[in-house]
């Protein structure tokens, strides 16, 4: 018989030492290499680090004082000193904008976070629980979604108060039905899969199966979907802000600034309110423009 050649057994062996398992962090690079070579990505990432850097340093991107006024520069339209020119008192608005991200960025920030757990404690329990309990918990939720979110966000921010922190807690509210759908389909497909199976037959409690397996397996959607919702919160408390429900004056806001930047559209010699609402935009879009577009469907 004719012998196998050993060549083959060979370079099967030098492939096997050179390969070495990646890290973590090695691994997460990789999965998002190619997204660092589309140019909306970059774009999108660098207007999200500029909102960023604006909410935690914003000293750091303009000279001026948000609310220093000078009553014989006002409205002026935009030059090299003023980028976006100046409001009715004289003060910068690139500076108030900039001042401005803090506050938007913030509500935003806390009305996501709240829609979060509360939208996760009620999925994972109308999920996990399953019978009346998961019938008396979506009922609720489907009338909480049957109703206008910014309606919603309107009669809640009048019973509790006019700020950023109730306006942040009125978005929140309104967005948790949401959360609680995605994660209770999650929870629901997951708990099914075989590997849950498994463990709950080799007597690992349910709390442990919940921790270990069900949620770690089922928070990939509901993290897709706190990405695309923070955008919709940064509209959704700007447009309370725009309506007279957000910080009181001479607090700068981004639907403050848009709210009195429409009275000088005519008068002003540049469009004051349109800069506002430009950079608005491209903020909440940026925002939501790395998360993928596909939502999660309830079972």
């Amino acid at each position: 018989m004719p012998i196998a050649s050993e060549a083959p057994l060979a370079l099967n062996t030098a492939g096997r030492k050179a390969w070495r398992r990646q890290g973590r962090w090695a691994r997460q690079w990789a999965a998002t290499r190619r997204l660092w070579r589309r140019p909306g990505f970059v774009l999108a990432v660098l207007v999200v680090a500029f909102a960023l850097a604006a909410a935690l340093l914003p000293q750091t991107l303009s000279a001026f004082d948000p609310n220093a006024t000078a009553p014989l520069a006002k409205l002026i339209a935009p030059n090299a000193q003023h980028w976006f020119g100046t409001d009715e008192l004289g003060r910068d608005l690139y500076t108030r904008v900039v001042y401005g991200a803090r506050l938007s960025i913030s509500a935003a920030l806390l009305a996501v976070g709240l829609a979060l757990l509360g939208g996760l404690g009620l999925g994972v329990l109308a999920g996990f629980a399953g019978g009346r309990v998961d019938a008396l918990i979506m009922r609720v939720i489907d009338v909480l979604l049957a109703l206008p979110g910014l309606l919603l966000a309107l009669a809640i921010v009048t019973a509790i108060g006019f700020g950023t922190l109730p306006v942040a807690v009125a978005v929140g509210v309104g967005i948790v039905p949401g959360f609680a759908r995605t994660t209770r389909a999650e929870v629901l497909r997951v708990k099914t899969l075989p590997y849950v199976e498994a463990a709950r037959l080799g007597g690992v409690s349910w709390l442990g199966t919940l921790r270990r397996h069900i949620l770690p397996n089922a928070w990939g959607p509901v993290a897709v979907l706190a990405t695309l919702d923070f955008g919709a919160a940064v509209l959704a408390t700007a447009g309370l802000s725009f309506l007279g429900f957000g910080a009181a004056p001479p607090a700068a806001e981004w639907g403050t600034l848009i709210a009195t930047g429409r009275h000088f559209l005519i008068t002003a010699p540049g469009c004051r309110c349109c800069r506002a609402r430009f950079w608005w935009r491209w903020c909440s879009a940026s925002i939501t423009l790395p998360a993928p577009w596909r939502r999660p469907r309830d079972e």
